[in-house]
């Protein structure tokens, strides 16, 4: 037991070492999560943190990715693009929801508005050397009024737009499409969440922001 007990110590402070090495000076921890994002069966490390960074939005947060070689850790990727700032969720205040590991793939869900709300989340895979965006959801909208679900698997392309509508006097009948967006090469560097990207469909001219 005591052997044991040492050894999950030397590991823990290894990583904190590391974890302390990286850390953006006078930022917070938000989460850290643990699992394999490379496929070598070996966890990776993500850590959000809450910078000392502003912007008009709060502050600036930053996504790191730790990966052990030879024992020591070191920074597979890092991004102050792919998570809002910390004011960013309008009337709900900090926008961050939470951060998983799904079969290999990072997920980061984020949430806002008042009455009307608005949620997503984006799903990053490790290939081609970077963490690139495969898939987007989201759901936006007011009780009463409409709601709107949008599923975009950027590696096939396929965008699958609903929006399910209560006050068809205000906003007219519900609608849904499919349409096919392929070739967007989007990753956790120029991800931009606040200069947000959008598509107009063409059969119901809905926009699309993502």
């Amino acid at each position: 037991m005591k052997t044991t007990f040492c050894f999950l110590s030397i590991i823990f402070s290894t990583f904190c070492f590391a974890q302390k090495e990286f850390q953006p000076k006078g930022s917070e921890i938000i989460e850290t999560v643990d699992g394999d994002l490379d496929g070598d069966n070996i966890p990776e490390k993500v850590i959000i943190y809450n910078t000392k960074d502003t912007t008009d939005y709060g502050n600036i947060r930053e996504l790191q990715i730790l990966k052990k070689n030879n024992g020591k850790w070191n920074v597979l990727e890092k991004s102050r693009n792919a998570v809002l700032s910390s004011n960013a969720g309008g009337m709900m205040g900090d926008p961050y929801q939470n951060t998983e590991i799904k079969k290999g793939i990072l997920e980061i869900t984020q949430a806002g508005g008042s009455s009307w709300k608005w949620g997503y989340t984006d799903k990053y895979r490790f290939q081609n050397g970077h963490f690139e965006l495969i898939g987007y959801s989201s759901s936006s909208g007011k009780p009463e009024e409409y709601w709107t679900d949008v599923d975009f698997n950027l590696s096939t392309g396929q965008l699958k737009f609903e929006k399910e509508v209560e006050n068809t006097q205000e906003y007219g009948k519900s609608k849904n499409e499919i349409f096919i967006k392929k070739g967007l090469k989007i990753n956790l560097q120029n991800r931009n969440l606040e200069e947000q990207r959008k598509i107009i469909l063409p059969k119901t001219k809905e926009t699309v922001y993502f």
